[in-house]
């Protein structure tokens, strides 16, 4: 018999898990999401992308304030969920994430251990790494570090921007996640501490630690002084969202994409080269990020050439 399921997410990302489980038939008894919160230049109401989904599906929607508040834990005990499934969403009391028989998991979206915390995804392009995936696992008390459940890799692209991945990664997160949940209802997942992984489980490679801390606006901030290759490496795992940038004649840019040119130069680090009509580069200890969209500050996003046509100062 399937378990009796409650969904927790708040994003875009989550849905495409959700929509997997409601579409595979799984019973789906409640979705949990943030609450709704002005947003825009009218402060108009707005949804999460997880329960704009869940209305359309008529699934029971809610949306507490506070996770410890007794009246919302007394409504979640009465629900009797069997599992629940966390795509997402906020840090979960114990109170929570302990109260179903079956415990709460976690889709992740990198290979476990590696990568623990908020920006996964934008971590492993600004490190250059070149696969990643995706991991399900039992919470526990401190943030990503419960028992791995299943785990799928997923190679990075040479060019791949955050924004490209991200989109593979939820649907490539959605699948595995519907597997987890199909193994715990056949009862033939073998958890592994994450304690016992010193090589990866799906790569065979050695664990070599590396966080994914919340972008702040310092990650953003691009170093000229930085070989090329991390340059370009940081605007792809910024892009689209929340961007790299640098400050260029008072102002900032945000750079979106860009080429990078690995070659002897005679220019110091942030200089910029031009034809001041098709490219604008700036250099970096060895080499170039040659520019193809931008964004100025105050002005809407363009490619270079809009750029340079209305920006002749340089």
């Amino acid at each position: 018999m399937d378990k009796r399921l409650i969904f927790m997410g708040t994003p875009d990302f989550a849905v495409s898990s959700l929509e997997r489980l409601v579409d595979e038939g799984l019973h789906i008894i409640a979705v949990i999401t943030a609450p709704d919160k002005a947003a825009g230049r009218g402060l108009q109401t707005s949804q999460s992308a997880v329960k704009k989904y869940a209305l359309e599906k008529n699934l029971k929607v809610l949306q507490p304030l506070n996770l410890k508040d007794p009246d919302f834990l007394s409504e979640l005990s009465s629900l009797k969920a069997d599992l629940q499934v966390v795509v997402a969403f906020r840090m979960l009391p114990e109170a929570v994430w302990n109260m179903p028989p079956s415990g709460t998991i976690n889709l992740h979206a990198s290979l476990l251990p590696q990568y623990r915390g908020a920006a996964p995804i934008n971590w492993v392009i600004i490190n250059g790494e070149t696969e990643t995936g995706v991991t399900t696992f039992r919470l526990k008390h401190e943030i990503d570090t419960g028992n791995i459940l299943m785990q799928q890799k997923i190679p990075i692209g040479k060019e791949e921007t955050a924004g490209e991945l991200y989109n593979r990664m939820k649907e490539a997160g959605a699948l595995l996640l519907l597997q987890t949940v199909q193994g715990i209802n056949d009862q033939n997942i073998h958890e592994i501490p994450q304690d016992n992984v010193t090589k990866n489980i799906v790569t065979g490679k050695e664990n070599i630690l590396h966080n994914a801390p919340k972008i702040i606006t310092e990650t953003c901030r691009i170093d000229w002084n930085k070989n090329t290759e991390e340059v370009w490496n940081l605007v792809r795992g910024l892009s689209p969202y929340p961007a790299a940038f640098t400050i260029f004649k008072n102002k900032t840019i945000k750079i979106f994409n860009a080429d990078k040119e690995i070659t002897p130069i005679s220019k110091s680090p942030g200089e910029i080269e031009s034809d001041h009509k098709t490219f604008l580069k700036f250099a970096c200890r060895n080499g170039f990020i040659s520019i193809r969209e931008l964004q100025l500050e105050g002005k809407k996003k363009m490619n270079v050439e809009e750029f340079l046509r209305g920006f002749r100062n340089l």
